[in-house]
């Protein structure tokens, strides 16, 4: 039935054939890779990935239909002429700035081992549950814990993944419970984040400056390359790096990579604290939903300060669509898109 109503919602627009049919979705556990590799009618698809290396479990890489990468290659596999800030910038992750004092989203391995007790890491100890088929599911637990893996919050999390034509579609459920009281208060830096490839970094002519909450500076360098064609919109109308610190229910990056025309789309859900949800969305290749975060986007007029008492939980819903094809993913599909993923 779900397939069914994909196919009806988009059978309207010119860029998917009526005939649109879905493709087979394989997930297959690799424990002795510490991975899980999903593929759409054999070809990659993504792979959840989770070595002992990386200080949380990311979606890394994801391929557009047309055999694209979307995802930046740096720092697991670095590409020619791609930028080498953040490190901490994997694929697909979710996580945040402040948790009880923790920072988890700027956790990597170019932090210092004398720094290393003011982070946060999240450890994926189970895959519960693998599924193929018309629409491919996953699900796993993961704890986040500090230094000493003293546990703050505990972490399920249910992917589903749909390929069809030119679409590919990425559905994340994620439910965090307090293992102790937890505190998670207005900063920049979350909550959903993907760092996309090259490409689709929006062009600039200056460098530019960024700051953590503990003083550290990140350089990014211009960008004025003619491979660099990215752009932003959002669902209340804002373009380019306007989309930031704005809020909207869904935001679209788009740009040329290849012979295609790449977009992705990110979707917030009714549900969600804060919803519609603050766009972290850099022109340099962060593309970021932060919720929590609503002091430093709004200029200190909306203060949230999120916080969860021992045995509570909270609920995540994040869709992200990515189109490949000669013309961009059209707004009104968008819109479809978001109100199909609202209504589940």
């Amino acid at each position: 039935m779900k397939n069914e109503m994909y196919l009806i919602a988009f059978s309207c627009f010119q860029f998917i054939s009526i005939a649109a049919t879905s493709q087979t979705i394989k997930v297959t556990s690799v424990p002795s890779g510490q991975k899980v590799v999903i593929t759409a009618n054999n070809k990659p698809f993504t792979e959840l990935i989770y070595p002992d290396s990386l200080e949380k479990p990311v979606l890394y890489p994801i391929y557009a239909a047309d055999g694209e990468l979307i995802t930046r290659g740096f720092p697991l596999q670095p590409r020619s002429n791609e930028p080498t800030d953040h490190p901490h910038h994997i694929g697909l992750w979710l996580n945040y700035e402040n948790v009880n004092g923790l920072d988890f989203w700027n956790n990597s391995s170019a932090i210092s081992a004398d720094k290393k007790s003011s982070y946060g890491w999240i450890k994926l100890t189970k895959i519960i549950e693998t599924k193929s088929g018309d629409t491919g599911s996953l699900t796993y637990k993961a704890v986040w814990q500090d230094i000493k893996q003293n546990a703050l919050l505990e972490e399920n999390t249910n992917f589903h993944f749909i390929a069809q034509n030119n679409l590919r579609i990425i559905d994340r459920v994620t439910t965090l419970t307090a293992v102790q009281d937890v505190t998670m208060p207005d900063v920049k830096d979350g909550f959903l984040g993907l760092r996309v490839t090259h490409e689709l970094e929006l062009p600039s002519k200056d460098d530019r400056v960024f700051t953590d909450d503990k003083g550290n500076l990140t350089k990014v360098k211009a960008v004025d390359d003619k491979s660099v064609s990215g752009n932003y919109i959002t669902s209340r109308g804002h373009k380019g790096d306007s989309a930031w610190s704005t809020r909207g229910e869904w935001c679209m990056l788009y740009g040329k990579k290849g012979i295609d025309s790449i977009s992705i789309a990110i979707i917030d859900h009714p549900k969600n604290i804060g919803y519609p949800t603050y766009w972290h969305a850099r022109g340099y290749g962060l593309f970021a939903a932060n919720p929590l975060g609503q002091k430093i986007f709004s200029n200190g007029k909306e203060v949230l300060n999120y916080s969860l008492k021992k045995g509570s939980a909270v609920t995540f819903r994040y869709r992200v669509v990515i189109s490949s094809g000669d013309k961009i993913l059209p707004v009104e599909t968008v819109k479809t898109l978001a109100k199909e993923f609202a209504d589940q």
